[in-house]
């Protein structure tokens, strides 16, 4: 019974491709306030604006088209533009685009990242980013969903396994932007009567939200298991809601993917 139970819980983690990563956000230095990059990635293909200051201390900007490199950042051409003025009739010959520079986005975590730009025959700028929280999401409901993971380093090999597989309904119950319960019950035929709740303080960052230091407790039949983990980039989707768990469960261990859609 304890044996399924490490395999069953496994499948709350899973490790995510490199270029699967979404880094779509508003950035910005909490301690520079007033300038910030926004961000929109598709797939490994970034597009940034930054709204900076020029030499005059007034605003500017400019934007880049980012393509992902082996080592999961991205980097590409910083780009200047002029056109017509917005309060008249848009003049396509008053456009002009210019290569002024390189951009570099090298995250550090999901929620952070390092952005340098240099421009030709002027400076190199090194900033650290974080997303930028605007409101408060909604994370409470009841779901229905899957995941998949893998659970690896085990003390009996024989529950290594890196394609686990489950089905479950799960119910979310949220403390302002301050704590979350997320309580997992299987549905599959393997696993049927395992429930699994997760629950500690939130962190919250732009879209993301963290859970460091979430404790849990797996319960089926007569077995049981209680411990720590870590939830990443847990957030609400358009349908439902995603996260990913790591950590060491019952001496294996786990990383995690699971998505869900609301019932409505």
């Amino acid at each position: 019974m304890l044996k399924r139970l490490v395999l069953i819980v496994a499948l709350l983690i899973t490790a995510a491709r490199a270029d699967a990563r979404e880094y779509t956000d508003v950035y910005y230095n909490p301690t520079e306030s007033g300038w910030g990059v926004f961000l929109v990635q598709s797939d490994t293909t970034q597009f940034l604006a930054l709204f900076i200051y020029g030499t005059d201390n007034k605003p500017t900007w400019y934007t880049a088209t980012l393509t992902q490199n082996p080592a999961g950042n991205y980097t590409g051409s910083l780009i200047a533009t002029t056109g017509t003025y917005f309060g008249s009739q848009w003049n396509p010959a008053q456009l002009t685009v210019a290569s002024v520079g390189t951009v570099s986005f090298a995250p550090t975590d999901a929620y952070h990242a390092t952005v340098t730009y240099t421009l030709t025959g002027g400076p190199t700028v090194t900033k650290t980013v974080q997303r930028q929280t605007l409101t408060q999401y909604q994370l409470a409901g009841n779901y229905s969903g899957a995941m998949s993971g893998t659970q690896s380093g085990c003390a009996d090999p024989s529950n290594n396994d890196a394609h686990l597989r489950a089905a479950y309904n799960l119910t979310v119950a949220q403390t302002a932007d301050t704590a979350a319960t997320l309580t997992f019950t299987f549905t599959d035929i393997e696993s049927a009567g395992m429930v699994c709740k997760f629950q500690g303080p939130l962190t919250h960052f732009g879209r993301l939200y963290k859970m460091s230091g979430a404790q849990y407790t797996c319960t089926q039949g007569g077995g049981s298991d209680t411990g720590t983990v870590t939830i990443d980039s847990l957030h609400p989707t358009g349908q439902g809601i995603e996260g990913k768990v790591t950590g060491t469960i019952v001496g294996c261990a786990m990383s995690l993917s699971f998505s869900a859609v609301l019932n409505n």
